[in-house]
């Protein structure tokens, strides 16, 4: 399957749609999901157009791992979970619903259920207070 520029993370990142952004540089771009699995389910997406990890470049993929542990420190020390899920998924097989490379961090609480991925989805109004403390933690 080829890059789908009019995929919704394409669109966030030209300013389409809008996002709770968390943490942004020139190559990585770091949000808040919609569709949370937990309180405090983050996503990071490289700038680059890349469908997945096969397709991202190594200079892309570096960034793009850099931020995400960077955005994962953040959480644990804003959130204080009682551990954290790094997830990253590769073709409709492996559970990929958009198709532009990402990485999901999702805070986990000891006894707490995730909710379905992608399943049901939130007022973005309720995800800054957690965006807010994740911030404050960078």
């Amino acid at each position: 399957m080829a890059y789908d520029p009019d995929n919704i993370f394409a669109k966030i990142l030209r300013g389409e749609i809008p996002c709770v952004k968390v943490y942004e540089d020139a190559k990585t771009l770091a949000f808040m999901d919609v569709m949370p699995q937990a309180s405090g389910h983050t996503l990071v997406i490289p700038k680059e157009a890349a469908e997945n990890i096969l397709d991202l470049s190594a200079e892309g993929l570096v960034a793009m791992m850099a931020t995400t542990q960077k955005i994962a420190k953040a959480v644990k020390k804003g959130l204080a979970p009682d551990g954290m899920v790094l997830t990253q998924f590769n073709g409709p097989a492996a559970g990929q619903t958009v198709f532009h490379v990402h990485f999901h961090i999702i805070p986990r609480t000891d006894g707490a259920p995730l909710a379905p991925h992608g399943r049901s989805m939130v007022d973005a109004a309720s995800l800054e207070p957690i965006a807010a403390k994740i911030r404050s933690a960078l």
